[in-house]
Protein backbone atom coordinates (compact mmCIF):
# COMPACT_ATOMS: atom_id res chain seq x y z
CA UNK A 1 0.00 0.00 0.00
CA UNK A 2 1.38 3.70 -0.73
CA UNK A 3 1.93 5.22 2.62
CA UNK A 4 3.24 8.28 0.69
CA UNK A 5 0.42 10.64 1.51
CA UNK A 6 -2.95 10.71 3.16
CA UNK A 7 -4.82 7.39 3.52
CA UNK A 8 -8.06 7.72 3.69
CA UNK A 9 -10.52 4.55 4.99
CA UNK A 10 -13.65 5.92 3.70
CA UNK A 11 -14.42 7.35 0.47
CA UNK A 12 -17.64 7.08 -1.02
CA UNK A 13 -16.48 8.23 -4.84
CA UNK A 14 -15.39 11.15 -6.10
CA UNK A 15 -15.16 13.69 -9.36
CA UNK A 16 -18.90 11.97 -10.32
CA UNK A 17 -17.08 7.97 -9.70
CA UNK A 18 -19.83 6.24 -7.31
CA UNK A 19 -18.57 3.17 -5.84
CA UNK A 20 -22.32 2.22 -5.10
CA UNK A 21 -24.07 2.50 -8.79
CA UNK A 22 -24.53 0.22 -11.67
CA UNK A 23 -22.36 2.05 -13.82
CA UNK A 24 -18.62 2.00 -12.07
CA UNK A 25 -15.98 0.86 -14.69
CA UNK A 26 -12.13 -0.05 -14.06
CA UNK A 27 -11.59 2.87 -16.37
CA UNK A 28 -13.56 5.16 -13.67
CA UNK A 29 -11.86 3.40 -10.76
CA UNK A 30 -8.99 4.24 -12.63
CA UNK A 31 -9.27 8.43 -12.81
CA UNK A 32 -10.94 8.65 -9.72
CA UNK A 33 -7.58 7.19 -8.03
CA UNK A 34 -5.44 9.36 -10.53
CA UNK A 35 -7.31 12.32 -9.60
CA UNK A 36 -7.07 11.78 -5.16
CA UNK A 37 -3.39 10.91 -6.15
CA UNK A 38 -3.18 14.63 -7.48
CA UNK A 39 -4.93 16.06 -4.35
CA UNK A 40 -2.47 14.50 -2.00
CA UNK A 41 -5.09 10.86 -1.43
CA UNK A 42 -2.14 7.82 -2.06
CA UNK A 43 -4.86 5.11 -0.81
CA UNK A 44 -7.72 4.93 -0.02
CA UNK A 45 -10.97 2.27 1.05
CA UNK A 46 -13.46 2.28 -1.87
CA UNK A 47 -16.44 2.53 0.50
CA UNK A 48 -20.13 0.76 -1.10
CA UNK A 49 -23.28 2.45 1.01
CA UNK A 50 -26.38 0.56 1.43
CA UNK A 51 -27.38 -0.63 -1.25
CA UNK A 52 -29.39 -3.37 -3.89
CA UNK A 53 -28.14 -7.12 -3.83
CA UNK A 54 -27.48 -6.68 -7.60
CA UNK A 55 -25.16 -3.70 -7.09
CA UNK A 56 -23.10 -5.19 -4.01
CA UNK A 57 -22.63 -8.55 -6.41
CA UNK A 58 -21.74 -6.47 -9.62
CA UNK A 59 -19.40 -4.16 -7.87
CA UNK A 60 -17.39 -6.00 -5.60
CA UNK A 61 -15.85 -8.03 -8.35
CA UNK A 62 -15.02 -5.13 -10.26
CA UNK A 63 -13.54 -3.77 -7.43
CA UNK A 64 -11.36 -7.09 -6.09
CA UNK A 65 -10.17 -6.82 -9.93
CA UNK A 66 -8.90 -2.84 -9.25
CA UNK A 67 -6.97 -4.51 -6.57
CA UNK A 68 -5.09 -6.26 -8.96
CA UNK A 69 -4.25 -3.93 -11.66
CA UNK A 70 -0.59 -2.83 -11.19
CA UNK A 71 -1.23 0.36 -11.51
CA UNK A 72 -3.86 0.54 -8.70
CA UNK A 73 -3.39 -2.40 -6.34
CA UNK A 74 -0.93 0.09 -4.11
CA UNK A 75 -3.56 2.41 -4.08
CA UNK A 76 -6.87 0.73 -2.63
CA UNK A 77 -6.36 -0.43 1.01
CA UNK A 78 -9.02 -2.53 1.01
CA UNK A 79 -12.77 -2.02 0.59
CA UNK A 80 -15.12 -0.69 3.21
CA UNK A 81 -18.88 -1.67 3.69
CA UNK A 82 -21.06 0.58 4.93
CA UNK A 83 -23.96 -0.67 5.81
CA UNK A 84 -26.88 -2.26 5.29
CA UNK A 85 -26.91 -3.37 9.00
CA UNK A 86 -28.32 -0.02 10.00
CA UNK A 87 -30.56 1.64 12.19
CA UNK A 88 -33.34 3.12 10.93
CA UNK A 89 -33.71 6.58 12.97
CA UNK A 90 -30.05 6.82 11.88
CA UNK A 91 -29.49 5.83 8.28
CA UNK A 92 -29.06 9.34 7.26
CA UNK A 93 -28.62 9.34 3.78
CA UNK A 94 -28.89 5.66 3.19
CA UNK A 95 -31.53 4.19 1.36
CA UNK A 96 -34.64 2.43 4.03
CA UNK A 97 -35.44 0.09 1.66
CA UNK A 98 -32.12 -1.54 1.46
CA UNK A 99 -31.73 -1.82 5.07
CA UNK A 100 -31.35 -5.76 6.70
CA UNK A 101 -30.32 -7.07 9.56
CA UNK A 102 -27.27 -8.40 10.40
CA UNK A 103 -26.47 -11.94 8.03
CA UNK A 104 -23.29 -14.08 8.28
CA UNK A 105 -24.40 -15.67 5.27
CA UNK A 106 -24.87 -12.43 3.19
CA UNK A 107 -20.98 -11.01 4.35
CA UNK A 108 -19.62 -14.53 3.63
CA UNK A 109 -20.94 -13.91 0.04
CA UNK A 110 -20.02 -10.25 -0.37
CA UNK A 111 -16.46 -11.87 0.68
CA UNK A 112 -16.14 -13.85 -1.92
CA UNK A 113 -17.13 -11.97 -4.45
CA UNK A 114 -14.70 -9.79 -3.01
CA UNK A 115 -12.09 -11.68 -2.98
CA UNK A 116 -11.39 -11.63 0.31
CA UNK A 117 -10.83 -7.66 -0.30
CA UNK A 118 -13.17 -6.19 2.40
CA UNK A 119 -11.29 -4.98 5.09
CA UNK A 120 -14.26 -2.63 6.89
CA UNK A 121 -18.22 -3.15 7.90
CA UNK A 122 -19.83 -0.42 9.16
CA UNK A 123 -22.77 -1.73 11.31
CA UNK A 124 -25.13 -0.46 14.07
CA UNK A 125 -24.72 -2.56 17.30
CA UNK A 126 -27.94 -2.35 18.42
CA UNK A 127 -29.27 -4.35 15.51
CA UNK A 128 -30.27 -8.11 16.15
CA UNK A 129 -26.88 -10.40 15.40
CA UNK A 130 -24.72 -7.70 15.48
CA UNK A 131 -22.61 -9.31 18.17
CA UNK A 132 -22.89 -13.07 16.35
CA UNK A 133 -21.64 -10.87 12.76
CA UNK A 134 -18.86 -8.87 14.67
CA UNK A 135 -17.23 -11.90 16.05
CA UNK A 136 -17.98 -13.80 12.67
CA UNK A 137 -15.97 -11.39 10.90
CA UNK A 138 -13.62 -10.08 13.65
CA UNK A 139 -11.80 -14.03 13.13
CA UNK A 140 -11.39 -13.22 8.77
CA UNK A 141 -9.28 -10.54 10.18
CA UNK A 142 -11.61 -7.80 8.87
CA UNK A 143 -12.13 -4.50 11.34
CA UNK A 144 -15.44 -3.67 12.33
CA UNK A 145 -16.88 -0.09 12.93
CA UNK A 146 -19.49 1.22 14.90
CA UNK A 147 -22.17 3.53 12.84
CA UNK A 148 -25.08 4.96 11.99
CA UNK A 149 -26.90 3.63 15.09
CA UNK A 150 -28.30 4.86 18.49
CA UNK A 151 -26.97 1.77 20.48
CA UNK A 152 -26.92 2.29 24.35
CA UNK A 153 -24.53 1.38 26.30
CA UNK A 154 -25.17 -2.27 26.69
CA UNK A 155 -25.21 -2.53 23.51
CA UNK A 156 -22.18 -0.83 22.72
CA UNK A 157 -20.29 -2.98 25.54
CA UNK A 158 -21.72 -6.25 23.58
CA UNK A 159 -19.79 -5.09 20.56
CA UNK A 160 -16.44 -4.15 21.58
CA UNK A 161 -16.60 -7.04 23.69
CA UNK A 162 -17.12 -8.84 20.17
CA UNK A 163 -14.41 -7.47 18.86
CA UNK A 164 -15.79 -3.82 17.29
CA UNK A 165 -12.58 -1.61 17.39
CA UNK A 166 -13.37 1.41 14.91
CA UNK A 167 -16.44 4.05 14.80
CA UNK A 168 -17.44 5.25 12.02
CA UNK A 169 -17.64 9.14 11.38
CA UNK A 170 -17.72 9.49 15.30
CA UNK A 171 -20.24 12.14 15.83
CA UNK A 172 -22.24 11.91 12.53
CA UNK A 173 -24.54 9.24 11.22
CA UNK A 174 -26.85 9.79 14.20
CA UNK A 175 -30.48 11.01 15.07
CA UNK A 176 -30.34 15.06 15.51
CA UNK A 177 -31.87 14.74 18.73
CA UNK A 178 -30.15 12.98 21.72
CA UNK A 179 -30.31 12.14 25.40
CA UNK A 180 -28.51 14.79 27.30
CA UNK A 181 -26.68 11.71 29.19
CA UNK A 182 -25.95 8.86 28.89
CA UNK A 183 -25.54 8.93 24.86
CA UNK A 184 -23.70 6.37 21.95
CA UNK A 185 -21.57 9.22 21.41
CA UNK A 186 -20.40 9.99 25.02
CA UNK A 187 -20.34 5.95 25.13
CA UNK A 188 -18.19 5.53 22.14
CA UNK A 189 -15.87 8.33 23.39
CA UNK A 190 -15.36 6.93 26.76
CA UNK A 191 -14.60 3.39 25.70
CA UNK A 192 -10.73 3.03 25.28
CA UNK A 193 -10.99 0.22 22.97
CA UNK A 194 -12.43 1.89 20.32
CA UNK A 195 -10.74 4.00 17.79
CA UNK A 196 -12.49 7.32 16.31
CA UNK A 197 -13.09 8.34 12.50
CA UNK A 198 -13.80 11.60 12.38
CA UNK A 199 -14.74 14.03 9.82
CA UNK A 200 -12.34 17.28 10.20
CA UNK A 201 -14.19 19.27 7.21
CA UNK A 202 -15.18 22.23 8.95
CA UNK A 203 -18.76 20.85 8.07
CA UNK A 204 -19.74 17.79 9.86
CA UNK A 205 -18.29 18.73 13.11
CA UNK A 206 -17.84 21.94 15.28
CA UNK A 207 -14.31 23.05 16.40
CA UNK A 208 -15.12 22.07 20.11
CA UNK A 209 -16.22 18.79 19.54
CA UNK A 210 -12.92 17.90 17.64
CA UNK A 211 -10.82 19.26 20.18
CA UNK A 212 -12.92 16.82 22.58
CA UNK A 213 -12.76 14.09 20.50
CA UNK A 214 -8.88 14.83 20.16
CA UNK A 215 -7.89 14.89 23.64
CA UNK A 216 -10.06 12.03 24.73
CA UNK A 217 -8.87 9.74 22.09
CA UNK A 218 -5.25 11.27 21.67
CA UNK A 219 -3.05 10.86 19.25
CA UNK A 220 -3.22 6.59 18.39
CA UNK A 221 -6.97 6.47 18.30
CA UNK A 222 -7.75 9.38 16.41
CA UNK A 223 -8.27 8.65 12.54
CA UNK A 224 -9.09 11.59 10.25
CA UNK A 225 -11.42 10.55 7.37
CA UNK A 226 -12.75 12.35 4.22
CA UNK A 227 -16.24 10.80 3.90
CA UNK A 228 -15.76 12.17 0.45
CA UNK A 229 -19.08 11.81 -1.47
CA UNK A 230 -18.99 10.26 -5.32
CA UNK A 231 -20.08 14.38 -6.26
CA UNK A 232 -16.94 15.82 -4.02
CA UNK A 233 -14.84 17.21 -6.42
CA UNK A 234 -17.55 18.46 -8.85
CA UNK A 235 -18.80 22.08 -9.22
CA UNK A 236 -21.69 23.53 -7.04
CA UNK A 237 -25.15 22.89 -7.84
CA UNK A 238 -27.69 20.88 -7.21
CA UNK A 239 -27.35 16.74 -7.69
CA UNK A 240 -28.98 13.10 -7.46
CA UNK A 241 -27.10 11.34 -4.91
CA UNK A 242 -27.62 7.67 -3.41
CA UNK A 243 -31.59 8.71 -4.39
CA UNK A 244 -31.90 11.84 -2.71
CA UNK A 245 -31.74 15.32 -4.30
CA UNK A 246 -28.61 17.04 -2.67
CA UNK A 247 -26.67 20.55 -2.51
CA UNK A 248 -23.47 21.12 -3.29
CA UNK A 249 -22.79 24.19 -1.42
CA UNK A 250 -19.66 26.52 -2.92
CA UNK A 251 -17.79 25.60 0.64
CA UNK A 252 -18.47 21.90 -0.34
CA UNK A 253 -21.08 21.13 2.29
CA UNK A 254 -23.49 18.18 0.73
CA UNK A 255 -26.49 18.37 2.25
CA UNK A 256 -30.29 16.86 2.02
CA UNK A 257 -32.71 20.02 2.35
CA UNK A 258 -35.37 19.40 5.43
CA UNK A 259 -35.30 15.16 4.65
CA UNK A 260 -37.92 14.72 8.02
CA UNK A 261 -40.07 18.15 7.18
CA UNK A 262 -38.94 19.63 10.45
CA UNK A 263 -36.48 22.14 8.83
CA UNK A 264 -33.09 21.17 9.34
CA UNK A 265 -30.77 19.75 6.76
CA UNK A 266 -28.88 16.13 6.79
CA UNK A 267 -25.53 16.25 5.70
CA UNK A 268 -24.93 13.55 2.81
CA UNK A 269 -21.07 12.96 2.76
CA UNK A 270 -18.20 14.79 2.65
CA UNK A 271 -17.16 17.46 -0.47
CA UNK A 272 -13.57 17.32 0.85
CA UNK A 273 -10.71 15.43 0.20
CA UNK A 274 -8.50 13.96 3.03
CA UNK A 275 -6.00 17.15 2.42
CA UNK A 276 -8.67 19.36 2.85
CA UNK A 277 -9.66 17.72 6.21
CA UNK A 278 -5.83 18.12 7.29
CA UNK A 279 -5.37 21.23 5.70
CA UNK A 280 -8.53 22.56 8.21
CA UNK A 281 -6.95 20.59 11.46
CA UNK A 282 -3.52 22.52 10.66
CA UNK A 283 -5.82 25.51 10.88
CA UNK A 284 -6.82 24.85 13.81
CA UNK A 285 -3.83 25.20 15.38
CA UNK A 286 -4.22 22.01 18.02
CA UNK A 287 -2.23 19.10 16.11
CA UNK A 288 1.52 19.54 14.89
CA UNK A 289 2.60 18.59 11.79
CA UNK A 290 3.59 14.97 13.15
CA UNK A 291 0.23 14.84 14.98
CA UNK A 292 -1.29 15.27 11.30
CA UNK A 293 0.59 12.58 10.06
CA UNK A 294 -0.18 10.19 13.18
CA UNK A 295 -4.10 10.51 12.36
CA UNK A 296 -3.93 11.35 8.22
CA UNK A 297 -1.76 8.35 7.59
CA UNK A 298 0.05 5.96 10.26
CA UNK A 299 -3.14 5.72 12.75
CA UNK A 300 -5.29 4.76 8.91
CA UNK A 301 -2.48 2.10 8.16
CA UNK A 302 -2.22 0.40 11.21
CA UNK A 303 -6.59 -0.19 10.91
CA UNK A 304 -5.38 -1.51 7.57
CA UNK A 305 -2.82 -3.81 8.72
CA UNK A 306 0.17 -1.54 7.68
CA UNK A 307 2.81 -0.39 10.12
CA UNK A 308 4.50 2.96 8.37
Amino acid sequence: MDTSGWIDIQINGFGGVDFSTADLTLDAIRSMTQALLARGTSAYCPTLVTCSPEIYARNLPLLARAMREEDLKEHIGGIHIEGPFLSPVSRGAHPERYLAKPNIKMFDEWQRLAEGGIKILTLAPETEGAAELIRHVVAQGVVVSLGHHMADDDAIARAVDAGATLCTHLGNGIANTLPRHPNPIWTQLAEDRLNAGIIPDGHHLPDSFLRVAWRVKGRDRFIATSDAAAIAGLPAGPYSYMGNNVELETSGRIVIRDPSGDGTATLAGSGSTLADCMAYLAKLGDWTPDDLIQVGRRNPARILGVTI
